[in-house]
Formats: C-alpha cells, sequence, structure tokens
C-alpha cells in the first residue's frame, strides 16, 4: 500500500478492526453488483470509494430522465447512456484506482453463474423477481454471500443471504418460487427518492462487513423500513428444510 492508499483509506485504517491488513483486503476483492439502478447507485458508490479493486456491474436499461430522481450515479449528461457506462465513468472519478467492468446485458442463467463464480460476494439491486431468482441460484451453487434489496413506494427491506453455509436460508426460503407475486415497476408505483439510499447504502455496508468478516450481519434477518414513519422492523429467518432452491445442494 503506497502513501497515496495510505492518505485516501486513512479513516479505514483508523479503525481498528479495519487498519492496513483489512484495507489491503478491500483492495484485492470482487464483488458482483446485478442493477445500476436506485439500489445499485450507491452500493456501487460507497464500494468503490471504499477501495473494493474490483466491480462488475450488470444491467442492460439505459439512462432515462425520469431514473435521475433517484439514481445518483447518473447525471443529466448519461441520458441515453448505457447504465453500467455511466456507472463506470462515475466512479472512475470517485475512485480511479478500481477495476469497473461493465456487463451491458440482462445476464442469463449461464452468464449469471459464471460471474458468480469469480466474485467473493454479490449485491442483488435488480427489480424483478425472475433475476432475484437467477442470482440466488447461482450464489447457492457457489456458494456465495448474497446482499440483497429492494424498495418500492415508501417501503424497503434489505437481508443477507449467507451461503456460504448450508444451514443458512436463501431467497426462496423467504420468497418460495411458486409464490404468487408480481413485480411491480417503480414507473407503475412509485418510489420515494431517498429510501433508495438508505437501502443501497446499507447493501454496500453488509458487503464490506462481509469481505472483512466483521461484526454480525443481516444474515437470517430481514429488516424492513417504513419511510413515512422511519420504523424499522426485524424479522427472523430460517431455513426452509422443503426448499427447492437450496435443499439441492445439501
Amino acid at each position: 500500500m503506497n502513501d497515496q492508499h495510505l492518505l485516501r483509506y486513512s479513516r479505514h485504517i483508523l479503525l481498528p478492526q479495519i487498519d492496513i491488513a483489512g484495507q489491503e483486503k478491500l483492495n484485492r476483492s470482487h464483488v458482483l453488483i446485478v442493477g445500476a439502478g436506485g439500489l445499485g447507485s450507491p452500493a456501487a458508490m460507497y464500494l468503490a470509494a471504499s477501495g473494493v479493486g474490483r466491480l462488475t456491474l450488470c444491467d442492460d436499461d439505459r439512462v432515462d430522465l425520469t431514473n435521475l430522481q433517484r439514481q445518483i450515479i447518473h447525471g443529466t449528461d448519461a441520458i441515453g447512456m448505457t447504465k453500467v457506462r455511466s456507472a463506470q465513468q462515475t466512479l472512475g472519478r470517485i475512485n480511479p484506482e478500481i477495476e469497473v467492468i461493465a456487463i451491458e446485458q440482462r445476464v442469463a442463467a449461464r452468464e449469471l453463474d459464471e460471474l458468480t463464480a469469480a466474485a467473493d460476494a454479490v449485491v442483488d439491486a435488480s427489480d424483478n423477481f425472475s433475476t432475484r431468482n437467477l442470482v440466488n441460484q447461482a450464489c447457492i451453487t457457489h456458494k456465495k454471500p448474497l446482499i440483497s434489496g429492494a424498495a418500492m413506494r415508501f417501503d424497503g427491506q434489505i437481508s443477507v443471504f449467507d451461503l456460504r453455509h448450508e444451514n443458512n436460508p436463501c431467497y426462496h426460503c423467504l420468497y418460495p418460487i411458486d409464490g404468487d407475486r408480481q413485480d411491480m415497476p417503480c414507473a407503475v408505483m412509485g418510489v420515494f427518492s431517498p429510501l433508495v439510499g438508505i437501502i443501497g447504502s446499507m447493501q454496500a455496508a453488509e458487503t464490506l462487513k462481509i469481505l472483512l468478516d466483521l461484526g454480525k450481519t443481516l444474515n437470517g434477518r430481514l429488516l424492513l423500513l417504513d419511510g413515512l414513519t422511519m420504523n424499522w422492523r426485524e424479522i427472523k429467518l430460517h431455513k426452509d428444510p422443503a426448499c427447492p432452491a437450496c435443499r439441492a445442494s445439501q
């Protein structure tokens, strides 16, 4: 770690739980972020600023004027660009010392499987159940920790599914594959702008804790936020022994 690194990450290094060794570990880490929208924006920005050495961003969408109310990684001049290229430029300005890989597509199961295998942790910042299901399955297959978030209207949620350990629940244990669920896009339902910032920042925090093996993560816990009252609820999660997604991995 050179003098510039010591200065850039000095406030992390001052924390005895991180110190130089922890910061160097972050610099060697690789995080896959699926989605470069409302949740992916703050998650990616804080992970980049924190010095996570490699970030892989996946998204097939382009920046639209309606995104700018909440997707803070994009600016007005990025309208029309692919979100991952816009995000790549922003992250490069935040921290030019890290590597940002832009995948300009909605990854299918095979590509997602390969990307997950190469990562140390996966941040699910997607906005649809089909992608979340694929991300969950890839994390089960490769025993990778999954940091999952969602936000709609004034309601947010976040949890960690640490699939490095077989006795931990997966995303499907919470939301069964055959459950009666419908994707409700922000274009239809709306979303409170700061809400995605809160949840996405927490996803970054949980990711850093996992990479550094710090404290207690949200594994086995689901946090629900009512943005109108700022009240949090916590629900304990347990592995579903009949879950068709993760029971097959045992």
